[in-house]
């Protein structure tokens, strides 16, 4: 009598098996579990850098001394086909119209700007030129150079889309002469406005004609460098001479930051919260992947909001273009030059490090590591160069970069925060329970509440159109 041996047909092995198999043996073993793991938490420097400032009314005021902004904005335009023009009420960003507001005089003058498409290496200004025209830069790089200290060419700085230059010299009796000349690094369209077109319109709209008489009043003397109103002082006199008098006059309308909020309601099922807790709590990790969301939310508003972010909140005069595009260690010396007292922290989208670090190698340069706050973090200048990702990079490869001074004792950026607050279950964060409803789902409320300010303007500085796939 013949025994058959029965086989595993996915076995290559013909023999029987003689112990038990892993697979049954799992159904009696305990699997050992990791904590839910979120692939979108990320390092988040910026709310471990910024120093947090108590927020007790729930407002924040920065006092400053009274500074006289005269046309520090940016212009924007509108393009119809090939044809580009300036959108009138734009004019009121140039310091010599700011605060004008006759609507159909603005529109005259928008009507009046000349567009001048341009390639690369064409000049716009000519140093030694009359100075007689209004340029406005609608799309394009164009670099400001002008004759060095030993007959070289010297780097004045770079412009781009928004910005303009002329303006002061039409509020000028006389015009004076260019003392650089702007040359074009890329193709682009610049509107031009001519002295005379611009007096033209002057002669016929008597409240323009006011408004340059008392802008031609309001230049000589009266604020210093940064545009805070002057302290008159006397120094290395002799003798017994009448000291000038003074005081220090405060801005009137200081900026208020109301701290913003983010929130979710967080609902767990009754059935889940009693039954599937060991060995791991199921609320405490909802909780906690749930506040993780929260502050990487938080993070990317402090960056991007439009109202108190610091990307939208950094002084135009803070703000410059790379010279060729990608971030060069010349550009990282320009944006500390902004920032050069006492600065904290530079911050850019990991790409961005990468591009500024192969622009590195190409020149043989190697930045140094540094230790900051127990982690080994690349460094310009002695400045940590930090990431963060919640710096938006656009579809073509642009970005920027961040340099700042953080402390409220040193004027700089601060993050604003109320701790205290009812169920806080971090500092400024709540979690607050909601109830049960008929479902039997138990909903508890989380709430994080923040805001940052920069308390003067030269604590933050941006470098801007920094190309990372160059």
């Amino acid at each position: 009598m013949t025994t058959s041996v029965e086989t595993n047909s996915g076995d290559n092995n013909t023999h029987p098996q003689l112990s038990l198999a892993t697979a049954a043996a799992r159904q009696l073993a305990t699997t050992t579990k990791t904590p839910p793991q979120m692939q979108g938490i990320s390092s988040r420097w910026l709310l471990k850098v910024l120093p947090w400032v108590q927020v007790s009314g729930g407002t924040f005021r920065v006092n400053r001394r009274m500074r006289h902004t005269l046309g520090d904005g940016r212009v924007e335009f509108m393009s119809t086909g090939a044809e580009v023009q300036v959108i009138p009420a734009e004019l009121g960003e140039l310091a010599l119209l700011r605060g004008y507001a006759d609507s159909e005089v603005l529109q005259e003058l928008a009507g009046r700007f000349v567009q001048r498409d341009f390639g690369p290496g064409e000049v716009i200004v000519e140093s030694g030129q009359p100075a007689e025209q209004v340029v406005l830069i609608a799309h394009g790089k164009l670099q400001k150079v002008g004759a060095g200290f030993y007959d070289g060419e010297a780097t004045l700085g770079v412009l781009a889309d928004g910005d303009y230059l002329g303006d002061r010299q039409l509020a000028e009796e006389s015009p004076g002469t260019w003392d650089f000349t702007l040359r074009s690094l890329t193709s682009g369209t610049v509107l031009t406005l001519d002295r005379q077109a611009f007096e033209e319109t002057a002669e016929r709209a008597g409240s323009l004609r006011e408004h340059v008489a008392a802008f031609r009043i309001a230049i000589p003397g009266q604020r210093n460098e940064e545009g805070e109103a002057a302290i008159e002082l006397a120094a290395g006199h002799h003798g017994e001479p009448d000291l000038p008098g003074t005081f220090v006059d405060y801005d009137s309308a200081p900026r208020e930051y109301e701290l913003s909020v983010a929130q979710t309601v967080l609902r767990v099922h009754s059935r889940v919260a009693d039954l599937y807790n060991e060995p791991m709590n199921q609320v405490e990790e909802q909780l906690r992947l749930t506040i993780e969301a929260l502050r990487e939310r938080q993070e990317n508003v402090m960056m991007n909001s439009r109202e108190f972010g610091l990307l939208h909140n950094a002084d135009l005069k803070q703000r410059l273009h790379t010279r060729t595009g990608p971030p060069t260690p010349d550009d990282m010396d320009e944006l500390l030059a902004l920032v050069w007292k006492e600065p904290s922290v530079i911050l850019a989208h990991p790409k961005a490090i990468a591009a500024f670090g192969r622009e590195c190698s190409s020149r043989g340069l190697y930045p140094a590591s540094i230790d900051f706050q127990g982690h080994a973090v690349p460094s310009w200048r002695g400045v940590p160069v930090l990431p963060c990702n919640k710096i938006p990079v656009s579809e073509t490869g642009m970005s920027s970069i961040l340099a700042m001074r953080t402390g409220e004792k040193l004027q700089g950026v601060v993050g604003l925060h109320r701790t205290g607050i009812p169920d806080e279950y971090q500092p400024s964060l709540s979690v607050r329970f909601m109830g049960i409803n008929e479902k039997a789902i138990i909903s508890y409320l989380v709430s994080a509440y923040f805001s940052a300010a920069v308390l003067v303007p030269d604590a933050l500085g941006i470098l801007e159109d920094v190309e990372i796939g160059h």
